[in-house]
């Protein structure tokens, strides 16, 4: 037996006017938070690892000796000694002038010119930076050399006070990954509607086809094609826009050169991502269409 061919025009089974209906406008919602939420995720990943970098091998020796000459040697003295150590890789010393700058921040002047703010007894701090991985062995040569030099000083190691902020930055980006899941599994669950929906307003057609001998793949073609072409325009239109929206964003995120909102960026890795979720979403969208076009054509006969 000879199967003939289809003699009927997709456009006459679907609309042929692009953005009809509401998938494509939905499919562009969902497209557009996607890639908001992983360029938000890749953003706090990238500065938690940033943070985490900075901080692993950083710890700053407090000095509170109450006499001043005394601190300030105490603290040359700890800075020469640290820097001669072979498992640092650098040792500064906090100068008055920063602290106070500090400071003012808080007290409301921001040159740190203030005559209260001079008064006051600051400590002296020197910052470490660690070489190497094993800070254990480096935080008691440390306290060694600290209770040699500076007795009475404290040794504050970073990660104490800045660790549990690049935990919470690390789990809000574990939340943008996983919206990024949900919203996939929204995009595919709005393709199954879709082509449910399709099969079900052209049943009569579809069981007229395949009287005439038509299977089920070529008449899953016809649909398929349709199906495609709204979710890709879709996917387009939400890609457009939250393009637009990164590069606002970016434009404004370019003035910050300080604190911790200075260390978040995509980086080429990130924008790489973010250039082809469009195109993983066309072909989850194609695919998801065909899986669900098939087996729902099964049970029509």
């Amino acid at each position: 037996m000879i199967i003939p061919r289809v003699p009927v025009q997709h456009r006459r089974l679907l609309p042929d006017r692009r953005l009809s209906g509401p998938t494509p406008w939905v499919v562009a919602i969902l497209m557009m938070l996607t890639l908001l939420a992983a360029a938000a995720g890749v953003g706090l990943a990238r500065s938690a690892n940033a943070i985490g970098d900075a901080i692993a091998g950083r710890v700053t020796v407090q000095i509170v000796t109450a006499n001043p000459v005394t601190r300030a040697e105490q603290a040359a003295a700890l800075r020469r000694a640290a820097a001669a150590q072979s498992f640092v890789r650098s040792a500064r010393s906090v100068e008055r002038e920063e602290l106070q700058a500090t400071l003012g921040q808080w007290f409301g002047s921001a040159d740190g010119d203030d005559p209260v703010l001079k008064s006051l007894p600051l400590p002296a701090l020197v910052d470490v930076d660690f070489v190497g991985g094993n800070r254990g062995s480096h935080m008691e040569a440390l306290r060694a050399l600290v209770a040699r030099e500076a007795p009475g000083a404290r040794i504050i190691p970073h990660a104490e006070w800045l660790g549990p902020v690049a935990r919470l930055i690390r789990s809000l980006a574990w939340i943008a990954g996983a919206m990024v899941l949900l919203m996939a599994a929204a995009s595919a669950a709005v393709v199954i509607m879709t082509a449910r929906a399709a099969l079900g307003t052209h049943y009569a057609t579809i069981e007229m086809l395949h009287m005439i001998g038509a299977t089920d793949r070529q008449i899953t073609r016809l649909f398929q094609r349709r199906i495609a072409i709204d979710t890709a325009y879709g996917i387009a239109l939400g890609s457009t826009v939250a393009a637009a929206i990164l590069l606002l964003i970016g434009w404004q995120w370019s003035g910050v050169t300080a604190g911790l909102a200075a260390t978040a960026s995509l980086g080429p890795a990130g924008w790489a991502l973010l250039l082809a979720l469009p195109l993983l979403a066309i072909a989850l969208a194609a695919l998801t269409a065909r899986q669900t076009l098939l087996a729902a054509l099964k049970k029509i006969l």
